[in-house]
């Protein structure tokens, strides 16, 4: 007896095993389980979504590795799917001490596979987006932990594309990990960036326009160096410039419009601007893909050159989708960040359509926290006050601003979006909502509990917050007024 109760006790336990392991979704489904946090405070006083991931292996940079992620809403289990999961980010893995991650729904063969999650479209690809907090030289990029958020909400009301972003708190392995927002990874897709597959096989005609995803960024370590211990990821500078043909291709003209006379593809020189292949990635493109969207952007650029701003002829908006320019523009304008247009800019172009600005990508350093370029200057002009940097901005946008009609142009949509959308009582009633949110609910507490060292006052936070934006806002009221 005993022995068949010890034999049928180890059955019955592989079975429970067998079951939480293999299963996928559940979606929207209730559940008893009374589950708390490691601050012992039930979910029923908190709408922000908890989220647990469990993973049997030490996290890497790359490759993923594969966890189990539930997620709880109030004390509502409502989904829950194995998973792929990676620490992701390069400047920000170095710098900070909440590390970023990047997870991928996996079926039970560790396939990628779409769902929906928190409301969001079906997809696979996903990110647990954190904020730069190190306490051991008191670096915060961003103690209201809104600038992402704000930013993508403010552009996606404008009619854009943004990561549909939700606010979550998570806890990986046992360890309660703070507010993160849980956002859209950016990619191609009918319900994110929007454009046309673009196969191998499609390398004449129409086929050959579209669609492509370019982005102006540093490489990073899982490009250019896979498989690599964590230990060298804490330090891999160097893989922040590594360009290469394969990965990317070099602007015709330097940052101030001149012509380059280096060689490509060697150190990188503050003066290049270096496009890097997002869709198709470099692994896909083909060598006819290349030349295409090479020359298609190198047409664009001349353009801007040498179009006569005397003159009532623009050549160089056969290329571009105004429209896309002016409301990417506004965005960074608005939200101070120090990174546009020279980092983290993404853009892309439909089969047979015009090259596009967006979507508007990574605004934690920025809302009067960079100290690099004057409040009352443009982040477009951050060349005139930054000299060194490897990363500068291309001439796109100080040549830009100089064109009368694109002035006038910026002018209608901003006068436009002031009437609404951008209004004072929009944007600081966003900010108000938002902080209120997070403090009613717990989260910042929670958070600052985890993240001490560094001396938040989140009240101040956000007054400063608030402060930047509305002097911001009007100062861009004087400034695209006085066109």
């Amino acid at each position: 007896m005993t022995v068949s109760f010890s034999i049928s006790s180890k059955i019955f336990r592989l079975l429970i095993i067998l079951l939480i392991s293999s299963f996928t979704v559940i979606s929207c489904k209730k559940s008893n389980v009374e589950h708390k946090s490691l601050f012992d405070v039930p979910l029923g006083t908190s709408v922000i979504p908890y989220i647990q991931v469990f993973t049997e292996e030490i996290i890497q940079n790359e490759p993923k590795i594969p966890g189990v992620m539930d997620i709880y809403i109030e004390e509502s289990h409502v989904f829950s799917s194995t998973i792929g999961i990676e620490y992701r980010g390069s400047t920000s893995y170095r710098l900070s001490d909440k590390k970023s991650f990047g997870i991928e729904l996996w079926d039970e063969s560790n396939d990628g596979y779409d769902a929906q999650i928190l409301g969001f479209p079906e997809e696979e690809d996903w990110i647990f987006m954190g904020h730069v907090f190190r306490a051991a030289d008191n670096r915060v990029f961003d103690p209201s932990l809104m600038h992402h958020y704000l930013g993508y909400q403010l552009y996606r009301s404008m009619g854009n594309y943004a990561s549909r972003s939700r606010y979550v708190e998570l806890e990986v392995n046992n360890s309660y990990e703070g507010v993160y927002v849980f956002m859209e990874k950016l990619k191609r897709d009918s319900n994110r960036i929007d454009i046309n597959k673009l196969k191998p096989s499609e390398n004449e005609g129409e086929d050959l326009t579209g669609g492509y995803i370019l982005k102006i960024d540093k490489t990073s370590g899982g490009d250019v160096a896979t498989d690599q211990s964590l230990s060298y990821y804490e330090n891999n500078w160097g893989d922040d410039s590594s360009y290469s043909e394969a990965l990317s291709f070099r602007s015709q003209y330097d940052v101030l419009g001149g012509s380059l006379t280096s060689e490509p593809f060697g150190p990188k020189q503050p003066l290049e601007t270096y496009f890097l292949y997002e869709y198709p990635k470099n692994d896909d493109i083909t060598p006819q893909q290349k030349e295409y969207i090479q020359n298609y952007i190198h047409g664009f650029e001349t353009a801007l050159l040498t179009d006569d701003f005397s003159t009532e002829e623009r050549s160089y908006i056969d290329f571009i989708d105004l429209d896309s320019f002016l409301d990417y523009f506004i965005l960074n304008e608005l939200t101070g960040n120090v990174d546009a247009y020279r980092l983290s800019t993404y853009m892309h172009k439909e089969k047979s359509g015009p090259l596009k600005m967006g979507p508007v990508w990574d605004l934690n350093i920025g809302y009067d926290r960079q100290y690099r370029v004057p409040n009352t200057d443009w982040i477009a002009n951050y060349n005139n006050h930054v000299t060194d940097d490897t990363w500068m901005v291309p001439f796109w946008w100080p040549r830009l601003l100089k064109d009368p009609q694109f002035q006038a142009a910026l002018q209608a949509r901003w006068i436009e979006l002031r009437s609404n959308i951008l209004s004072n009582t929009s944007v600081l009633g966003l900010v108000s909502e938002t902080s209120e949110f997070l403090i009613t609910n717990g989260g910042i507490d929670r958070n600052y509990k985890k993240w001490t060292g560094v001396d938040v006052n989140y009240n101040n936070a956000v007054s400063e917050l608030e402060s930047y934006l509305e002097a911001r806002l009007s100062w861009m009221d004087l400034t695209i007024g006085s066109f």
